[in-house]
């Protein structure tokens, strides 16, 4: 497995992580196991984004910019739907 898959592998189970403990958070019966989730979440998304860094600075992770008539496309059609 060469450092790419891996740090791929590592992206995608943290974004896992993430999704547990922000379900673990909202469904939290009590201020000190809402707590605990919260941290958890928080450290894992901070995790998320450094790993997200190191592959982008690697060319591992593209990203495109958004045309901007595109963008207002998005918008204006959820601000139609928003005042129905």
């Amino acid at each position: 497995m060469d450092d790419k898959c891996l740090m791929q592998n590592m992206l995608l189970t943290t974004k896992g992580a993430c999704d547990l403990y922000m379900h673990g958070a909202l469904e939290s019966s009590t201020a000190n196991i809402y707590c605990v989730f919260d941290k958890a979440l928080k450290d894992s998304l901070t995790m998320q984004d450094d790993l997200y860094k190191k592959m982008a600075e690697k060319g591992w992770y593209p990203t495109e910019q958004a045309e901007q008539q595109k963008i207002q496309q998005v918008k204006q059609k959820y601000a139609a739907s928003a005042s129905n």
